[in-house]
């Protein structure tokens, strides 16, 4: 049986290859949407000119000249005066100083370049930082587990981005588009995390189960509450850039279910591993017992989950909520508004999937639990047998 497991880990870390070699497959084969004579080049600012730049409090209107010394590329080396465009949107505009590091696209003719434009400053560096420290810290606590979660996380990002995103764009049913791929995220990272098993099956469905469950009330009550869905950042701007047969009502019905995705496996795992070792210490526990043991444990986790997702959700927007306390805003305004109503909206029915998944879970788990056999109670005297050894696939 250690063969087995072996062959089934072998099994799924080829999967996650072939997933990762689909994605960059279709990266290849996407039609490229840039203009071809344009090109992004990295620099360091060297000089600025703030002569047609105003200032209004800590907006800024009007252009910037920015001189950059370009360090990538075919054209390393060369000085470059790019216009930086300024529309007092702070959540959009930078304005740059000497030293800056920025990203320019650059237009290229037969003599080299001829326009360019400040795109935004370069944060990849730090960012990759940052991920490097998410990376060694992972693989030193978690060991093997941590390198599986970073390959699932690896998989997860090549999906959304090569599947899901491209599926939306191209006027794809969104909640049918975002089902499959809540499935298929679902079962890599489960299976590659827990291995092939009962325990990996029993969270899988009571994964998919909670999250249908939100899935069917995010139509339901998004229909009632008259969510449009242009209340997400960008979605106003994603629909003038020319996407207008897009059903932004339902994309962000998809936004919410794919929100809650991630902590409904967390407590489907929890419940189904909690009850995998309650089984393997009391082989002889009841399919009742093991259950209600199963529901105790939903119901600790479900408890701090769903504030999780409260504080996520308002840690996003709360500037927002600062605004309307500096305004002494009533609560009737407030629960009323727009925003503030999608991302009420948005918190339950995460809340009320990330519940349903726990009883699910436990349900599924113990039926799958009860069909072990009872030679788990003397696994500890069979020092040179594990149970694996003895059953016909993993138990955990």
């Amino acid at each position: 049986m250690k063969i087995m497991r072996l062959m089934s880990g072998k099994v799924l870390f080829l999967i996650l290859i072939l997933i990762c070699g689909f994605g960059y497959w279709l990266s290849a084969t996407t039609p490229e949407t840039a203009q071809p004579d344009v090109v992004e080049l990295r620099g360091v600012v060297t000089a600025v000119d703030n002569s047609d730049l105003i200032s209004s409090g800590v907006g800024h209107l009007g252009s910037q000249s920015v001189t950059i010394t370009v360090t990538t590329g075919q054209y390393k080396g060369e000085s470059v005066i790019a216009d930086n465009g300024l529309i007092g949107s702070l959540e959009i505009d930078e304005v740059y100083s000497p030293g800056d590091v920025a990203i320019i696209a650059a237009q290229i003719n037969s003599e080299g370049i001829s326009y360019a434009k400040t795109i935004s400053q370069y944060r990849q560096r730090w960012e990759g930082v940052l991920f490097g420290l998410f990376v060694v810290l992972l693989v030193v606590y978690a060991g093997t587990v941590g390198l599986k979660a970073l390959f699932s996380f690896v998989a997860s990002v090549v999906i959304l981005w090569e599947f899901l995103l491209p599926g939306l764009l191209a006027g794809q049913n969104p909640l049918l588009l975002t089902a499959v791929t809540l499935t298929l995220l679902t079962l890599i990272i489960i299976f590659l995390v827990g291995g092939i098993s009962r325990k990996a099956v029993a969270a899988t469905i009571g994964t998919l189960a909670g999250l249908g469950v939100a899935l069917l009330l995010t139509v339901i009550f998004g229909q009632l509450l008259e969510v449009n869905g242009m209340t997400a950042p960008f979605a106003p701007t994603l629909i003038l850039s020319g996407h207008f047969n897009l059903n932004m009502q339902e994309i962000f019905y998809a936004a919410v279910v794919l929100g809650a995705s991630g902590a409904a496996m967390d407590i489907a795992m929890d419940v189904a591993a909690s009850m995998l070792e309650v089984k393997q210490a009391c082989p002889h526990i009841s399919s009742k017992e093991l259950m209600k043991s199963g529901l105790n444990v939903g119901r600790a986790v479900v408890g701090t989950m769903t504030t999780t997702l409260l504080l996520a959700y308002s840690g996003g927007y709360l500037t927002m909520l600062m605004l309307f306390v500096s305004k002494d805003t009533s609560l009737l305004r407030i629960l009323n508004f727009k925003m503030v109503a999608a991302e009420i909206f948005r918190t339950l029915v995460g809340s009320v999937g990330l519940v349903a998944v726990a009883p699910l879970t436990a349900l599924i788990a113990a039926w799958l639990y009860s069909s072990l056999p009872v030679v788990l109670s003397h696994q500890k005297k069979l020092r040179d047998t594990t149970p694996e050894d003895v059953l016909p696939g993993p138990v955990n």
